[in-house]
């Protein structure tokens, strides 16, 4: 199943901060120029971690819309379940960039797994699957690459 162009492009584009966040952390130079022409903010630690939890928390409102295509027992462990990405962005990210990254990457592969489950149970698109695994991998390179 071919990924529609307007979600790929999207969650490409979704991608930029991360990949941003992992260039300054590589790059002290330009992590020092992002932070004098941009923003302080437009450097890792901040970038990708807060936009690690935002994602987390967005996510959590993709799998609700999920839920919402289920009826009975199967919804409300839907709702139940899409609340998750959010709670965990809100309670484990903290303490130090270290510890908050190293959350963020555990929260990811959990969503890969909720995605999974919601996609097999025929609540997600086909292609589905191809999007998040693409874009997982992605974010936790992203993610990873400051902790090394």
């Amino acid at each position: 199943m071919t990924i529609p162009r307007a979600p790929l492009l999207l969650g490409l584009a979704g991608l930029i901060p991360f990949l941003w966040g992992a260039i300054t952390a590589i790059f002290p130079d330009l992590a020092l120029w992002s932070a004098q022409h941009i923003s302080p903010r437009m450097t890792w630690p901040y970038v990708g971690l807060f936009y690690g939890a935002i994602i987390l928390a967005f996510m959590s409102g993709v799998l609700w819309g999920f839920a919402a295509r289920a009826e009975g027992r199967v919804a409300t462990t839907g709702y139940a379940l899409s609340t998750i990405p959010a709670l965990w962005a809100f309670f484990m990210i903290g303490g130090g960039p270290t510890s908050a990254g190293i959350s963020l990457i555990a929260g990811f592969v959990g969503l890969l797994g909720l995605d999974w489950l919601f996609w097999n149970q025929g609540l997600a698109p086909a292609w589905w699957m191809q999007l998040r695994i693409l874009l997982t991998v992605v974010v936790v390179a992203c993610l990873l690459i400051p902790l090394i």
